[in-house]
């Protein structure tokens, strides 16, 4: 899943315990998250820190710290976060905006 979130915003930081449980949940099957954070360069400390915080700390996470600005988000035509993106092995999207319960009922009927 590709996750684009950041340290300032709230609805990202609730969100973001879904996201680990579904982790821990899948990771055996074949699961990952690929954080990307849409903070700014004078937000790096908050950004590391909101990542040991919230327990995001078990997969890959990047920023170019340029915030609405970030290559990525431009690239996947993120106006608003959280936004996510469930991206199959083959890199083809077939899901996006999974939150909450909604997260874990996609990945489960999935990875069955």
């Amino acid at each position: 899943m590709l996750d684009f979130w950041a340290s300032w915003c709230g609805p990202c930081r609730k969100e973001n315990p879904h996201v680990v449980a579904a982790y821990n949940t899948f990771k055996d099957k074949g699961f990952t998250v690929f954080g990307v954070s849409l903070d700014r360069d004078s937000q790096k400390e908050a950004w590391i820190k909101a990542i040991k915080d919230d327990g995001l700390d078990q997969w890959t996470h990047v920023s170019d710290l340029k915030f609405w600005s970030n290559e990525a988000a431009l690239k996947y035509g993120v106006t608003g976060i959280p936004q996510n993106y469930l991206i199959d092995p083959s890199g083809k999207i077939i899901a996006k905006n999974l939150r909450g319960e909604q997260l874990h009922k996609t990945l489960e009927a999935l990875l069955k």
